[in-house]
């Protein structure tokens, strides 16, 4: 008997929203009050994609992950350590490598689609 085919993951459909962080020991300026909905994750629980939103400020980043990023709005400006920046505005995408260390700066408050594979 064929495996049953999974539904499809629309983002279109209304999402449930929670606070997202940042982790307060890692604030480097600003009150920025993020919040994620988290629209899919696979059964293995190492690919996710979904929504994210967060006011203006800066914090440190560590990414274990591989994130696929498109911001919808606002301005955001990773620092890498080595102090080479990228500045991304509403319509920008990119790939943030599992490894990349530095801080994420939300200019102006942002939106962003990710997909984030977690590898084992």
């Amino acid at each position: 008997m064929p495996e049953p085919v999974p539904a499809l993951v629309s983002f279109s459909e209304p999402a449930e929203w929670e606070a997202a962080g940042p982790d307060p020991a890692r604030l480097v300026a600003g009150q920025p009050a993020a919040r994620v909905a988290n629209r899919y994750q696979d059964p293995a629980g190492r690919f996710f994609t979904g929504d994210w939103a967060s006011t203006p400020g800066t914090w440190r980043v560590q990414y274990s992950e591989h994130e696929f990023c498109h911001l919808l709005e606002g301005i955001v400006v990773l620092t890498a350590e080595d102090g080479r920046a990228w500045k991304f505005v509403a319509g920008d995408a990119w790939v943030i490598p599992a490894g990349f260390r530095g801080t994420w700066q939300t200019v102006e408050s942002a939106r962003k689609r990710y997909a984030i594979y977690e590898p084992a």
